[in-house]
């Protein structure tokens, strides 16, 4: 009579099967080919376009971040009130781009510009502003700014430059280029004349600038002539009100 075999057991048992086998393999553990076929979080945010914004209106500031962080290649490191500030968290986080309004407190635009590039001559920043006199885009590129806008310039406009400027480009729009070239190519005024006009401004006599620029009444009405004809006006207050319009001066 033959009797059955029983299954093997103990050391010599062939492995069981699992029904499971590699189930496990679905669901990937810490370290376990975590992030495969794909960039890490940390190589994405180092691909994307560091920008510093700085303007001392809050709600200017805002609106730029929101705008800027809803784009997948750049993000926002840093925000600055004043253009002391701006050069202190330029330096701190060394951003790819920076976006400067031109007439901010306690160091405007252009004394930022020459702040930042005096630590690297290579620094990218864009002048976003409202001033379009000639003599502001001139001091701005002048000072090294790669870029001069308005602020009421197209979102995508704004966002192209900023990739633009950040790729080595200069982005300036044709009516403020020539702005810019006429700038260059017609006279310019002197230091002192450019003191006369400020005192112009205040509504000072020829004998009080005198006085206060400590020289006499008829050098001023020479500096006064000199003026009208770089500027191609007739009267103390058309030359106030070009030099205003242009940058030349504040008020």
């Amino acid at each position: 009579m033959k009797t059955k075999k029983k299954p093997a057991s103990g050391r010599n048992a062939a492995p069981r099967r699992s029904a499971h086998r590699g189930a496990g393999r679905l669901s990937l553990g810490k370290g376990d080919g975590e992030g495969e076929g794909r960039p890490a979080d940390s190589d994405r945010r180092k691909s994307r376009i560091g920008v510093l914004i700085a303007d001392d209106h809050s709600v200017v500031r805002e609106g730029l971040a929101s705008l800027i962080r809803r784009k997948p290649d750049m993000t926002v490191v840093g925000e600055a009130s004043n253009g002391r500030e701006a050069v202190d968290l330029w330096k701190q986080h060394r951003p790819d781009v920076t976006l400067l309004d031109l007439r901010m407190p306690e160091l405007d635009g252009v004394g930022a510009i020459k702040e930042i590039r005096a630590d690297n001559e290579n620094a990218r920043i864009i002048v976003l502003t409202t001033f379009d006199g000639d003599e502001d885009i001139y001091r701005a590129i002048q000072a090294g700014a790669k870029g001069y806008l308005l602020k009421d310039v197209p979102r995508e406009a704004l966002m192209d430059s900023i990739r633009r400027v950040h790729a080595g480009e200069t982005c300036v729009p044709v009516h403020l280029a020539a702005k810019l070239a006429e700038r260059i190519s017609g006279e310019t005024l002197s230091a002192r004349e450019i003191d006369v006009l400020k005192l112009m401004a205040k509504g000072k006599s020829n004998k009080e600038i005198g006085s206060a620029l400590f020289i006499s009444e008829g050098t001023v009405k020479s500096h006064v002539k000199a003026i009208f004809a770089k500027m191609n006006v007739v009267s103390r207050t058309e030359a106030v009100a070009s030099a205003t319009r242009r940058g030349l001066i504040q008020l």
